[in-house]
């Protein structure tokens, strides 16, 4: 067993460093979980920068377009739902890791599509890899403490979600770098080649030196069952939990809408305000990074919040910082200048971003037996906003851009007002008080320690 340098408690890490270095298993862990998570945005997202490339060669139609964006987040709910339960059952190094490979060649065969069908068809299949971000919440779950937990996630997460805003970035200048020595319509083809080794090192790191827990790497991190308890009980009691649902609505509102700006922005203003393919892509990177600093933010207030006031403080934080993105998203589609609309871009993609760390901050306190269910519950729920709002509005013309945004940003507002009805008996709601007749050692049984 590796000796440990940080406060521990039942074999969790009571605080989180993410600049000191990879000694402990649990710092181990989350550098390699965020890693494989960065890499498989990057790849999922490495297709839009060039979409004005692309859309060219292969004829696409702005219908088409959309749908593809819609296909590559369809994918991934059925694989975020299973992605829980997996973990739960085999642990999440193995489940990240092996999606990670299996996914990470897919990505080329967008260099071998040639017509509208088959470029729909290799989004869908890409989108497949985006249920790690599952295993990567439920790692960090298993790694930290409540009192950090939130912290955990959101850092993890927050730094893997600017892959989608490295890609924006790194794909038009590969892509450039390529017409050097090769015609337009085989450079972007080539492109592909990056994300996709880039991807299966990381999932190869993964399985090769992380930790399931603490005490033995290749031990799955499942919780001991109690007795007559069975999987079936377990998942299907995530399952019932109607927080689950709501956080998951939640989420598909701030993430989802989140995936569906980095689905649309670089073309947005390409299109928008006529400025050239790498000026977009650099615009279009500035909302997906940052992540770096903007979800785990909304994870430390969470945390602090929760210190402060408890869960109901963690509730509070998430519908009013996920309320005014909501605002912002409509000020967005509203704006017709190209530096106003970069400035509440920007403003936007923190807020939205930092929503999305306060909903994980919530997330591991509503079920711990549960905890890999409600996770895929909820992330499940952040793809099945961004197919919302890529096929309602986004995926014809009979709205402008500026309209759908706005019309995105009064769906958020509207989807987040459920977080008012999520109670916990032990700590209350929002505007509920905790229940005086709760029995508190009948609940701990499924609730985070």
């Amino acid at each position: 067993m590796e000796k440990h340098h940080q406060p521990m408690s039942h074999d969790k890490a009571s605080e989180f460093r993410p600049f000191c270095s990879a000694v402990t298993p649990h710092m181990r862990t989350f550098h390699l979980s965020w890693l494989n998570l960065f890499s498989c945005f990057f790849t999922t997202f490495s297709i839009p920068p060039l979409l004005p490339i692309i859309r060219h060669d292969l004829n696409l139609t702005a219908g088409d377009i959309g749908r593809a964006g819609s296909a590559s987040f369809a994918s991934s709910i059925l694989s975020r739902l299973l992605m829980g339960p997996i973990c739960d059952l085999v642990g999440p190094r193995r489940a990240s890791g092996i999606l990670s490979l299996i996914t990470a060649p897919v990505i080329l065969l967008t260099s071998i599509a040639s017509t509208p069908g088959q470029f729909i068809a290799v989004r869908f299949l890409v989108g497949f890899s985006l249920a790690n971000f599952v295993a990567n919440q439920f790692w960090m779950s298993s790694m930290f403490t409540e009192s950090v937990v939130g912290t955990a996630n959101a850092f993890s997460a927050g730094w893997a979600n600017t892959g989608s805003g490295v890609t924006q970035l790194l794909m038009p200048l590969i892509y450039s770098s390529l017409l050097t020595y090769l015609p337009s319509s085989t450079a972007w083809r080539y492109s592909f080649i990056v994300p996709a080794v880039f991807q299966a090192v990381t999932g190869v790191l993964v399985l090769a030196f992380g930790h399931d827990n603490t005490n033995n790497r290749k031990q799955n991190n499942n919780i001991p069952l109690a007795p007559k308890e069975n999987k079936l009980k377990v998942i299907f009691g995530g399952l019932g939990d109607y927080r689950g649902w709501i956080l998951g609505l939640v989420y598909g509102f701030s993430f989802g809408v989140e995936m569906t700006t980095d689905n649309i922005i670089a073309q947005y203003f390409y299109d928008r305000f006529g400025v050239k393919l790498q000026i977009a892509g650099t615009i279009a990177a500035c909302f997906g990074m940052t992540n770096l600093f903007a979800r785990p933010m909304g994870g430390f207030v969470s945390d602090k919040m929760g210190k402060r006031f408890g869960v109901r403080g963690r509730l509070w934080g998430l519908w009013i910082v996920q309320t005014v993105a909501g605002l912002l998203c409509m000020l967005l589609g509203r704006v017709d200048s190209l530096w106003s609309s970069i400035t509440v871009m920007c403003c936007f993609s923190v807020s939205v971003q930092a929503a999305s760390g306060l909903t994980f901050g919530v997330v591991p306190f509503v079920s711990k037996r549960s905890l890999g269910v409600i996770s895929g519950m909820t992330g499940s729920g952040g793809t099945m906003g961004a197919v919302v709002t890529q096929m309602l509005l986004f995926s014809g013309d009979n709205l402008s851009k500026q309209a759908s945004i706005s019309l995105m940003g009064l769906m958020m507002i509207l989807c987040t007002l459920p977080v008012t009805l999520i109670y916990f008996p032990q700590w209350g709601g929002i505007f509920s008080a905790p229940s005086p007749h709760y029995d508190y050692d009948q609940e701990n049984y499924t609730l985070l320690e």
